[in-house]
């Protein structure tokens, strides 16, 4: 049975993950198509969890942070080429529409930050939000997870960095006005084109690409320190804004600048395949083509050395790009550093009154 998409879904099927004995096939059983399009528009939900820890470490010499918070698991923005979505199998969810329809919400992240941060043994460095799936995603307006988050680290003094493509991040500048004079913040605004209508389809319920570059406007006169990532760089449909998004972001007050070339690694590779398939027919095959021939014959390329950037002709021309857009526009390609001298533990409330 053909794929149908689904308005406001990135993914066009619930693929089986990897960690499934059986497959499942879609097929025509010649019921009415109203029947069906119910079946297939599932409504989004959410799993309250309690965390027993919230700060996830890595070691990954390609990733610029080594600690991290993802208050949510499961994305609604529904961006078809999300690196995260494998990781929904581990819970017996497809990666394909499960990963962005179920999803799970830590209610007590910052109960179990604050515990973590006031443990004397925790030594202070930089904590990424956004390093999996985004922490402003549409559910973030109802729950305020991640301003919760928020509260403790400034509470704590405590630097991070935040990755959105959400301009709700604009929701909290008063609290990230105060970290940022105290440099204790930055943001970067993730942009992979400026195009609305492969936007609507690629990354379905993520903020306009005009409501970001406007949102780094407004974090950039706020004293924020704001910079851009054009993420992802899809050879032969995006890849041709590389050095418009720079200039574009460099006019609304970004400083900093990075991009990440597409990575399809596990049931990405197929759920993009068919998303192409929909919406991109006569570009599949070329679009595929360059992938490969960026990531040495294959799909996807695992070795850290290369996972964000890719190799051979292709991959160099995309960074000898970015790097001259850079210069011209301004932009500085190293993120701005933030401070850990000022961490401190807040002083716990004494039971009773002392006696001087």
């Amino acid at each position: 049975m053909h794929a149908t998409p689904i308005k406001g879904r990135g993914s066009v099927s619930n693929r089986t993950s990897r960690f499934e004995a059986l497959q499942r096939e879609s097929f025509d059983d010649e019921w009415d198509a109203a029947d069906r399009d119910t079946a297939s528009n599932p409504a989004t939900t959410v799993t309250f969890e309690t965390a027993k820890s919230i700060i996830s470490r890595n070691q990954s010499p390609d990733i610029p942070f080594e600690q991290s918070i993802n208050p949510y698991r499961g994305c609604e923005h529904g961006c078809i080429y999300c690196y995260a979505r494998p990781t929904h199998a581990y819970l017996d969810h497809s990666p394909g529409l499960d990963f962005e329809t179920k999803l799970y919400a830590k209610v007590n992240a910052a109960e179990v930050l604050r515990k973590s941060l006031s443990n004397p043994s925790y030594v202070p460095k930089l904590i990424a939000l956004g390093a999996n799936t985004d922490p402003y995603q549409p559910i973030e307006r109802r729950l305020g997870i991640t301003a919760s988050i928020l509260a403790v680290l400034e509470e704590f003094n405590h630097p991070v960095a935040i990755t959105t493509k959400s301009a709700s991040v604009t929701r909290d500048i008063d609290l990230l006005a105060r970290m940022a004079s105290k440099n204790l913040v930055r943001v970067f605004m993730s942009v992979g084109s400026l195009d609305r209508h492969i936007a609507r389809t690629l990354e379905p319920r993520a903020s306009t690409p005009g409501a970001r570059i406007d949102a780094i406007r407004t974090l950039s006169q706020a004293g924020i320190p704001t910079g851009v990532i054009v993420a992802p760089v899809i050879p032969a449909l995006t890849d041709h804004d590389l050095e418009k998004i720079l200039f574009t972001a460099k006019d609304a007050g970004a400083i900093n600048a990075a991009y990440v070339l597409l990575r399809l690694p596990l049931e990405i590779a197929e759920l993009f395949r068919e998303w192409l398939a929909e919406h991109y027919p006569l570009k599949e095959a070329h679009v595929m083509n360059q992938v490969k021939e960026m990531r040495g014959g294959k799909v996807y390329d695992a070795d850290f050395r290369t996972r964000m950037r890719g190799a051979g002709v292709f991959a160099d021309l995309l960074e000898q790009r970015f790097r001259r857009a850079c210069s011209k526009a301004g932009l500085s390609q190293t993120r701005h550093a933030l401070t850990t001298d000022l961490f401190r533990r807040p002083s716990e409330p004494q039971p009773q009154l002392t006696l001087f």
